[in-house]
């Protein structure tokens, strides 16, 4: 598909319809920012993405988008792209409920400084407060969709077991102990089932679910939350196992693997609650609708997509991006974080026509304007940039750019000329925390 650039002549002036159609945004970090955003209060799912890992200005605005959207309209979970038992830490908190036993430290996996920074513990302390005076069956909950948790996630249900029937919790462990001696370094285990002959753990883990899936109704009833949390435990033990298999099969295969995983937890999150709104936090590249980019025009497929398929107009997917400043990211995978500057875009990027209006900050809708000039616009072919939680300024082009049709991968788009990178936190408790604040646990 033939990229289209700007500067050729006689081509659509992109940067002066979006200029014509942006609303002006004020600062993420001012109280009326999410009052900007109601326009979505009416949907099932808000998806809300973002273009780095790394940027302040991201995490505060699906801050305060989340904040008006509980407190105005009703949502009841945030999941966002976070290990599950992790995540299950913070839940705990929020919920002003005891610590659940775990294996050790919350976010002490690579990428920490994800979700251990100031940006996210000022929202969950803001939601811990908005939770402290409604019922339990009222108060929003956090989850987390990823799938890398696989000895956590073992240990979560192998105490569940402990704590209902020490024979199954026995039988569990036998199965889990193909699994056990990978936990730590699970992509070892797909390298030695995958290229080096060793006989493979699904079946036991298979059947490890299906025993705990047969107690359901036995169980359910006494701890129906606990049994939820376990058995979402034993299916990320499975989709673990097929996922550290399947990164040695091809780059698309572990891609899917991965979203699929993450759309059906978040089905399973909107089923367990009654009338249930969710707002989900993740990457742009796996909110945006991935069959309007080369992601899906090779053989991917993402959340935002399965999400579009399944809810049609009851889901919103909210694309955001920057165009420069500073950025947390690593330069490998593995290493430790630093503030690194973040190059201004391309020319022939989606960034640069958003630069090219020459607003600082501001929101594009383009849901009700899909025949007019604007969505003629967007429909065109531009790259867009996406940095995870490994940035490589020297080959970004190679490394963190890809084609996108903006008008059908998002309902809407945030913009920020300029930001600034989040603030990881140490692991130490803040002094005066309380003793079940998440990061101290």
């Amino acid at each position: 598909m033939t990229v289209y650039h700007p500067s050729l002549a006689g081509k659509i002036d992109i940067a002066g319809r979006i200029a014509a159609h942006a609303e002006g945004l004020p600062s993420p970090d001012h109280p009326e920012f999410g009052d900007m955003f109601a326009r979505f209060g009416d949907a099932r799912i808000v998806l809300l993405g973002e273009a780095t890992h790394g940027t302040h200005e991201f995490y505060a605005a699906r801050a305060a988008i989340s904040r008006h959207l509980i407190e105005k309209f009703g949502f009841t979970i945030i999941a966002v792209e976070g290990d599950w038992p992790d995540i299950a830490r913070l839940n705990d908190y929020v919920h002003h409920t005891g610590p659940r036993p775990m294996l050790g430290e919350a976010f002490a996996r690579f990428p920490s400084w994800m979700w251990r920074n100031q940006e996210m513990l000022g929202f969950i302390d803001w939601l811990r407060g908005h939770n402290a005076a409604l019922p339990e069956n009222r108060r929003a909950s956090l989850r987390g969709l990823d799938v890398y948790s696989l000895g956590e996630s073992i240990h979560a249900v192998t105490s569940y077991l402990d704590r209902h029937d020490p024979r199954a919790a026995r039988l569990a462990r036998q199965r889990y102990g193909c699994l056990t001696p990978w936990q730590d370094e699970p992509q070892r285990y797909g390298h030695a089932a995958e290229r080096a002959g060793l006989a493979g753990c699904e079946d036991a883990v298979v059947a490890q679910l299906r025993d705990l899936l047969a107690r359901r109704m036995e169980w359910i009833g006494e701890e129906p939350e606990e049994f939820f949390s376990a058995e979402r435990n034993a299916r990320i033990v499975r989709a673990a196992e097929q996922y550290y298999r399947s990164i040695y099969r091809g780059a698309a295969e572990s891609w899917n693997l991965r979203d699929r995983h993450m759309f059906e937890t978040l089905q399973s999150l909107m089923a367990h609650q009654a009338d249930a709104r969710a707002i989900v936090w993740a990457h742009n590249s796996h909110i945006g609708n991935a069959s309007a980019t080369a992601m899906g025009w090779r053989g991917e497929f993402n959340i935002g997509e399965l999400v579009r398929t399944a809810y049609g107009d009851e889901a919103v997917l909210v694309g955001f991006g920057t165009d420069r400043g500073t950025v947390a990211a690593a330069s490998d995978w593995g290493s430790a974080v630093q503030i690194m500057p973040l190059r201004p875009a391309r020319d022939d990027s989606w960034e640069a026509q958003f630069r090219c209006t020459g607003l600082s900050r501001c929101l594009l809708d383009w849901r009700q304007d899909a025949a007019t000039p604007l969505a003629e616009s967007l429909s065109q072919t531009l790259l867009e940039r996406a940095v995870g939680v490994v940035y490589r300024p020297q080959t970004e082009f190679l490394s963190h750019y890809f084609e996108a049709v903006l008008a059908h991968q998002f309902d809407a788009y945030v913009w920020f000329e300029e930001s600034r990178a989040v603030t990881p936190i140490g692991r130490e408790t803040p002094h005066g925390a309380p003793d079940v604040w998440p990061f101290g646990l």
